[in-house]
């Protein structure tokens, strides 16, 4: 009761209507709500400064800060990983058999798509079933377009889409760039900022820096990218940590092949990444804001990455 008179009684406040995320301000916790839940006010309720009506109802909270983002985050970020791997996964399995058909024996394109999502260990059933959406009548080939967009505190964007509907993809990026207090981008005006390379990433509890340093120096690796760190950080965050060795097209099978030569388990990169020239460091609010609109990206079908020079 205490928490919901000091919301009822709030004057001044800062809200953004039109988008669904809200100022940290208006976040209350509420000492009686065992469940963490927070009490804030409707984005899409009508406020007046002479009636002083406000609507509050108690749901469960949009986490602020970079402690709270990990935790309410780490799972949902594992699990939209792994969806996206399968979704791309399927793509390329649509492309191959749209271009060769599919007979393995004669398309080798498929059979390299094939080893690759076993490699992965991408279901049996998500290979079926984009071999037989290949051969569906009106079913379009993939098509991959790159969109550029400014993000809050000064970050960039680079969101990689692969789509059989060019219309239907961009109007949906828009929207959500629109919606979460984005930026469209003019072409060139962000990818300038990255760089492509061939990573592979390397769990932390894995392997311990030098060890990674011997095996990058030995075949031929650009560098070794250490993830980052925060003071509040607890030992299940450092296991969810990444390095990532940095390599090209032509040594990145000497990496996989000195890892495994040293039996250390990594997870490739099923093609290539984005990485930022340098990196920018924003503020708790931006960061999240950030992360947010990655985050809806990322639930797009159509969109299969998203890079930031966010640090």
């Amino acid at each position: 009761m205490r928490a919901l008179r000091v919301v009822l009684q709030l004057h001044t406040f800062s809200i953004r209507v039109s988008s669904t995320y809200f100022s940290s301000s208006l976040f209350l916790h509420g000492n009686s709500l065992r469940n963490k839940s927070l009490l804030w006010l409707d984005a899409n309720a009508t406020y007046t400064d002479n009636s002083r009506v406000r609507k509050i109802w108690t749901s469960t909270p949009l986490c602020m800060g970079r402690r709270s983002s990990k935790i309410a985050g780490r799972k949902e970020a594992q699990d939209a990983k792994k969806a996206k791997l399968y979704s791309r996964i399927g793509k390329e399995v649509v492309s191959a058999v749209k271009k060769g058909g599919s007979n393995v024996a004669s398309n080798s394109v498929l059979a390299a798509v094939l080893e690759k999502a076993k490699e992965l260990d991408v279901p049996k059933d998500i290979v079926e079933r984009n071999i037989k959406k290949a051969s569906e009548k009106g079913q379009e080939a993939y098509i991959e377009k790159i969109y550029e967009v400014y993000g809050y505190g000064g970050a960039s964007m680079v969101v990689e889409v692969s789509t059989d509907k060019i219309h239907r993809s961009v109007a949906k990026i828009r929207e959500v760039v629109k919606n979460y207090g984005g930026k469209m981008a003019d072409s060139g005006s962000v990818m300038f900022k990255f760089r492509r390379v061939r990573v592979v990433n390397i769990k932390v509890s894995n392997a311990d820096k030098d060890q990674l340093l011997a095996i990058a120096l030995d075949a031929g690796a650009e560098d070794v990218i250490e993830p980052p760190t925060y003071e509040d950080d607890t030992e299940e965050d450092m296991s969810e940590r990444y390095y990532k060795i940095v390599g090209s097209s032509e040594n990145y099978s000497s990496i996989l092949s000195k890892l495994r030569e040293d039996g250390i388990n990594f997870e490739p990169d099923n093609g290539s990444e984005l990485l930022p020239n340098t990196t920018i460091e924003v503020d708790d609010e931006a960061m999240d804001l950030n992360k947010e609109l990655m985050s809806k990206l990322l639930e797009l079908d159509d969109v299969d990455a998203v890079y930031t020079d966010q640090k």
